[in-house]
């Protein structure tokens, strides 16, 4: 087949997917290996796919055949055609064993491949094949999709891979593209955050659990967690209603909320609890029988059914526009697949101005924003966090900085082969900030030195909020370091005290458990996309109290005669002395 300059005919493409098709046709006319085409989840492949197969059809005389690797993107694909290129309908087949159609005779063949990889010769010549949803193909040896390529080009030696996918890397580890793979180089690749901008795609917003998983006993197999040891973390009744809990609070404004859950009983249990809440919850799986599996679909796409729980099926190729909120009620080591789930929500749809991601299970941290993934060979576990913080002022950044944007903190080289998996609030496309308002019920302070640091270390005044149920919120006030984090400290005093800045962690935390200190009434913390921590970055006082200079002198006074008689330094003071909250990092990886 010769490949010559396109014509889209009828079909109206937007101009990145015209982009798209002119870079395949250029790949296919200066290159003999495989492109890809990566274009985001709803930012519209298969109007790319119409075009390709209308030019090869009638302007080259060839055959396409488009491979899919389940059921249901067949029947999609197809009816996507139909209606994309209605002067095609006549020269679209389907070849599906689970569809019972084994169209041979059409020169555009929509097939599964499950159907066809021991089937080339039957359906005879093909000049392009067309990879569908192409994040599915298997890793370098023998597959279904390798077993059939190698058959076609019996057929015809010139045949030609194009891989169509929002995700160019495997759900499980590695990339899609590498000269010994069997498509060889990405082509052409639009990102989300062009297509928000451009109005193509739904803008999203991102809340991450209150209640925080630690996943850094997880082991990992074939590039993901193991299952069993997922599901096992996740279903636990008190994580689980917490979780519904908030994310009723979350959604009540909200229209159709997909969730993913970690395993089938756990699915079973998020419907459960959210059934007891008054919610109904709808569970597909992949033992659901068609039937129910179809009128839950049905229902949830109709706006009917507002929850939607589901499990390993509801990734790839699942069209629901309506969909304004994606809960992901489980962690995952795929960036392939925290995409894909991800990527529910990015259709536009009348009923949205955005959808909700609330994720449980630390991804967006791990794996960084949907529109900035940096994919590496994860199989050993391996890879550097999005976010770093500064040693010298407390702020949070992104990895990529050299210098601190705050104080000029010039980091060190980075250390290789270090990964940190520790759940925060982060945001879905870089640079979004989200801001939240708790009211606070109680404070603690205690004096916090960081273990195994030596005896002049500075020490720091440690502050928790208590802003629910076994929910806590804290910050370091740093009045025994120098510059930048003194001024800060200094600061923070004087906003709630008229009395003269404390010079160590002691006099401050026995000045403030005195009573001496504005009462917290709530506290606003902000989540910045990348950023480890949430940071406190303001707080509602009550009124300053009166606390006179005698006053000052008996506590400082009393405290020093405590110290005294104790042979080792106080830890803290009130019950959380000594407490990590599970949402907060190490003791160590706490810069003081």
């Amino acid at each position: 087949m010769t490949v010559s300059s396109p014509t889209s005919g009828a079909i109206t493409l937007r101009p990145y997917q015209a982009e798209a098709v002119a870079a395949v046709y250029d790949h296919l006319r200066r290159r003999d290996d495989h492109p890809c085409v990566v274009i985001p989840t709803a930012g519209g492949k298969t109007p790319v796919m119409a075009a390709i197969c209308r030019d090869a059809v009638q302007q080259w005389n060839g055959r396409v055949l488009i491979l899919a690797h389940v059921k249901e993107l067949l029947e999609q694909a197809a009816d996507k055609l139909h209606a994309m290129a209605p002067d095609l309908w006549n020269q679209i087949g389907v070849y599906s064993a689970g569809l019972k159609s084994r169209d041979t005779e059409h020169p555009i063949i929509v097939a599964g491949i499950q159907s066809v990889f021991r089937r080339a010769a039957e359906l005879d010549r093909f000049d392009l094949i067309l990879i569908d949803e192409a994040h599915m193909l298997p890793p370098d040896g023998e597959g279904m999709y390798r077993t059939f390529l190698a058959d076609a080009r019996v057929v015809n030696p010139n045949v030609r891979l194009v891989g169509l996918t929002a995700t160019p890397y495997r759900m499980s580890t590695g990339l899609i593209c590498a000269p010994e793979n069997l498509l060889n180089h990405v082509c052409y690749e639009v990102g989300v955050r062009e297509l928000i901008v451009q109005g193509y795609l739904c803008p999203l917003k991102t809340k991450a659990g209150r209640r925080k998983v630690d996943t850094s006993n997880l082991h990992i197999r074939g590039g993901e967690f193991i299952a069993g040891e997922v599901e096992a973390l996740m279903d636990d009744d008190s994580l689980v209603r917490s979780a519904c809990r908030e994310i009723l609070d979350q959604t009540a404004d909200r229209h159709s909320v997909l969730i993913f859950a970690a395993g089938v009983q756990h699915a079973l249990h998020v419907q459960k609890v959210l059934g007891e809440m008054g919610q109904e919850c709808g569970f597909v799986c992949g033992d659901t029988l068609p039937f129910e599996r179809a009128e839950f679909l049905k229902k949830f796409k109709d706006g009917q059914l507002k929850y939607l729980v589901n499990v390993n099926v509801l990734t790839t190729g699942f069209d629901a526009p309506n969909i304004d909120c994606v809960a992901l009620l489980r962690p995952t080591n795929s960036p392939g697949l925290y995409y894909q789930m991800v990527g529910r929500g990015f259709r536009l749809d009348a009923s949205k101005d955005n959808c909700l991601v609330l994720d449980f299970g630390g991804n967006i941290l791990r794996h960084g924003p949907v529109d900035a993934l940096e994919i590496k060979d994860r199989s050993a576990g391996a890879g550097e966090a999005p976010a770093k913080e500064c040693p010298q002022c407390q702020a949070v950044i992104h990895a990529a900085y050299s210098l601190c944007p705050e104080c000029g903190y010039e980091f060190p080289p980075p250390k290789r082969g270090q990964h940190e998996q520790e759940a925060s609030t982060a945001g879905v496309l870089s640079g979004e900030v989200t801001e939240t308002d708790f009211p606070v019920s109680e404070v603690y302070y205690s004096v916090h030195m960081k273990r195994n640091a030596p005896d002049d270390h500075p020490r720091t005044m440690r502050v928790d909020y208590t802003v629910g149920f076994n929910d806590y919120r804290s910050e370091w006030v740093c009045f025994e370091h120098t510059g930048y984090a003194r001024g800060k400290a200094e600061a923070w005093w004087r906003l709630r005290s008229d009395l003269p800045v404390p010079q160590n962690a002691d006099d401050a935390v026995a000045l403030a458990n005195a009573g001496a200190l504005a009462p917290a009434l709530s506290i606003t913390v902000r989540s910045v996309t990348g950023e480890k921590y949430d940071r406190i970055v303001k707080c509602e006082l009550g009124p300053r109290p009166v606390f006179d200079a005698a006053e000052y002198d008996r506590v400082i006074s009393q405290w020093q005669s405590e110290l005294m008689r104790s042979d080792e330094d106080v830890e803290g003071v009130g019950d959380l002395a000594g407490r990590e909250p599970d949402y907060m990092a190490a003791e160590d990886d706490i810069p003081f």
